[in-house]
């Protein structure tokens, strides 16, 4: 039976930005988003558009939260993105507008092929449509669409597409009710 092994793991088909560029992000990164110093919300999204983010109006970032590269990273108007946020965006992550990342949330663009024996890594965007609200400390994976105003609840975790107007709940995510917005 065949085992993984690290030494024939390769990802040089994977283009993750100039590495310069990579390089000052992650100084800005950590000086001006990983911190709890508050810095302001407008000052925050012209640094996100100087390295590539398509940034809409109105937004609000928390302090402390980690974005991996703003070039792969889109916001539509009036979100919010909560302390504690990993976009860890190997890949597109597209939100619409009116869209809440809760507290701790985790957006995970990236996973490996534990099939094959060079652990290849695997990419895919995750989609947030209009309205949506991933809850504190939930999880959504790679390939996955949030479909307009569906909620992912606290600590849940979406490996597949959550249907619009609903609320799904769990590890891994289930539906629970229709969301009824009133």
């Amino acid at each position: 039976m065949k085992k993984i092994d690290f030494s024939k793991y390769n990802n040089n088909n994977y283009y993750f930005g100039n590495p310069l560029k990579r390089i000052l992000w992650y100084f800005i990164n950590m000086f001006f988003f990983k911190t709890m110093l508050p810095f302001p919300y407008s000052f925050k999204a012209f640094l996100l558009k100087i390295f590539g983010a398509k940034i809409g109006k109105n937004i609000v970032i928390k302090p402390n939260i980690n974005i991996k590269y703003p070039w792969f990273l889109t916001i539509g108007d009036n979100c919010w993105i909560g302390e504690g946020v990993w976009i860890d965006n190997l890949d597109e992550v597209i939100t619409g507008d009116n869209v809440c990342i809760s507290q701790g949330a985790y957006l995970l663009t990236g996973s490996h092929n534990y099939k094959k024996e060079s652990f290849d890594l695997i990419v895919g965007k995750i989609i947030l449509e209009e309205g949506v609200w991933i809850g504190a400390r939930a999880v959504v994976c790679p390939n996955v669409t949030c479909k307009s105003h569906s909620i992912l609840t606290v600590g849940s975790v979406a490996t597949t597409d959550l249907e619009p107007y609903s609320i799904y709940q769990g590890n891994p995510a289930v539906f629970k009710r229709k969301r009824v917005i009133i």
